[in-house]
């Protein structure tokens, strides 16, 4: 593995020195080229125009190495971004390629990093993609330089520098001073408890669905048999009002049977006194539960 990693920084290298040894374009040469390109495809001008701009990609992709990435990938996609420019340029608006590319190029790399960076979602607004790329830079300008969060003057002064709103300064800020944490990290450094053992399991063990499982069912059989000491409008009632998803009113539960809702509450009553004396005096162990 050492092995194949330092072949292929050998190989980064290469192509960096390569890169920037490419001598740069006369503007009457670029035009030339990217004219050749755009009105007859022709291969040879834009690997030309391609291989003499890949010094400005480098050039681009260093300002971002910063941020965790490998600077090859950034490089490539900043490639991808200079591709997007020769497509894309028009040789009569009278500009520079390479000015015209610049803008392509970096975001092409902005975006490249704002997907890899986190595996959160970052960026997703116009202030939040301003901030992420601006508030470490601006926040060094402070003449307190500190790892803890600024206080509500500092940022205040990054909200009113970017244009931005404060809630978004701080959001952003809490985002960059504490990145993501892997769950099978060590706790402590060389610790063998990782900080995905911390996290509690909110579902019922086997033991417990278990038991769970059988006292529902033992209710059920308890509530069968004390429904048989009603008579059918009590039944009724009861499975209406108690043992229902959606269960009835009074009132609409009495226009139903024709009773007055004064009436229906008087038979639940009386169905529920039924149903507890038949639970206490033919079920072992229920009184502590009703009490």
């Amino acid at each position: 593995m050492d092995l194949i990693n330092k072949q292929s920084h050998k190989a980064d290298l290469n192509y960096l020195r390569q890169s920037m040894s490419m001598p740069l374009l006369e503007r009457e040469h670029e035009e030339k080229l990217t004219k050749a390109w755009h009105d007859t495809r022709n291969q040879q001008a834009l690997h030309t125009l391609i291989r003499s701009y890949i010094r400005l990609v480098i050039s681009i992709a260093l300002r971002y190495r910063h941020y965790g990435l490998p600077l090859a990938d950034i490089i490539q996609e900043g490639n991808l971004g200079l591709l997007h420019a020769a497509e894309r340029f028009d040789p009569k608006r009278e500009v520079r390629f390479s000015a015209y590319a610049k803008w392509w190029i970096r975001a092409h790399i902005q975006d490249f990093v704002l997907r890899n960076w986190s595996i959160v979602r970052t960026g997703s607004t116009t202030s939040q993609k301003v901030l992420f790329f601006n508030l470490n830079r601006l926040r060094n300008k402070l003449t307190k330089i500190s790892t803890d969060l600024m206080n509500p003057e500092e940022q205040r002064y990054i909200s009113d520098t970017l244009n931005v709103s404060v809630q978004d300064v701080r959001n952003m800020e809490s985002r960059l001073l504490y990145p993501d944490l892997s769950l099978s990290a060590s706790i402590s450094e060389g610790g063998e408890n990782k900080w995905e053992d911390l996290l509690r399991d909110e579902r019922p063990s086997p033991e417990e669905a278990s038991v769970k499982q059988h006292d529902n069912h033992v209710c059920q059989k308890w509530i069968a048999k004390a429904m048989d000491c009603l008579n059918p409008i009590e039944r009724l009632i009861i499975m209406k009002r108690w043992l229902s998803d959606s269960p009835m009113t009074l009132e609409v539960l009495g226009i139903e049977l024709k009773l007055t809702k004064e009436r229906v509450r008087q038979i639940e009553a009386r169905s529920i006194r039924k149903l507890r004396h038949f639970l206490m005096n033919n079920v072992h162990g229920v009184r502590e539960i009703l009490d």
